[in-house]
């Protein structure tokens, strides 16, 4: 069971700052996954809409300024990172997940994609792109449809991961309070790995290591090694 590094190594540092990061590499992550937005020409490294929970600043982030993005404090000092800047820290060292946070953020990942093989010693094969936002999801897979994409859901679709397999996805990425065994059996009949997130606690990794997940995505790495 491959175990990803949810925004870093998120339970130990800031969520989705470069110490976030530099503490998953420390301890060895085989993957780490992020969160990435589009804003004033520049992709940035968060999760939420609003800048409030993870930061010192207010307001939704993507109607944000560059110079202000920058100066905001996301903890312990960190600022918030651009995905170019976290690139150029893990430089090829292990598998990148990359969450498109909506709109507007297809066609900027894929030409970071492209320019991190050409500079930083990344693969086609570090990659892994997944979404919430299915149709941007599709938009980047017809840009670059050799990397892998994962197809993110919150719910138990009525038909499985038949959607997720007509995406052309490589992976289904499950929250951990939806996913069962027939969900499981379903996507590995498709040819589908199947990703839970967010999972720190053994008790919940032993289960699904039953159900045959074949990675999970954790705040805690250090917990599994």
């Amino acid at each position: 069971m491959q175990i990803i590094a949810h925004r870093g190594a998120s339970g130990l540092a800031p969520e989705n700052t470069l110490k976030a990061m530099a503490v998953a590499i420390e301890l060895g992550a085989g993957a780490i996954e992020l969160d990435v937005q589009w804003a004033d020409g520049e992709l940035w490294v968060f999760h939420d809409r609003r800048l409030e929970r993870c930061t010192d600043g207010h307001g939704v982030l993507t109607e944000q300024s560059t110079a202000y993005l920058m100066n905001l404090d996301a903890g312990q000092g960190e600022s918030i990172p651009t995905l170019w800047q976290v690139m150029t820290l893990i430089a090829g060292r292990c598998d990148l997940h990359i969450e498109l946070k909506g709109a507007h953020t297809a066609e900027a990942v894929a030409a970071l994609t492209h320019r991190a093989e050409a500079e930083l010693g990344f693969t086609p094969a570090h990659w892994v792109i997944s979404s919430f936002h299915h149709p941007e999801l599709a938009r980047f897979k017809a840009l670059r449809p050799e990397l892998r994409i994962g197809a993110l859901i919150a719910n138990l679709p009525l038909q499985l991961a038949e959607f997720a397999e007509r995406l052309g996805a490589w992976s289904l990425n499950c929250d951990v309070d939806f996913v069962d065994a027939e969900l499981v059996a379903d996507a590995h009949q498709r040819g589908l790995k199947v990703l839970v997130y967010t999972v720190d606690e053994m008790s919940d990794r032993d289960t699904l290591a039953a159900m045959g997940v074949d990675g999970i995505f954790t705040n805690r790495p250090d917990r599994f090694k």
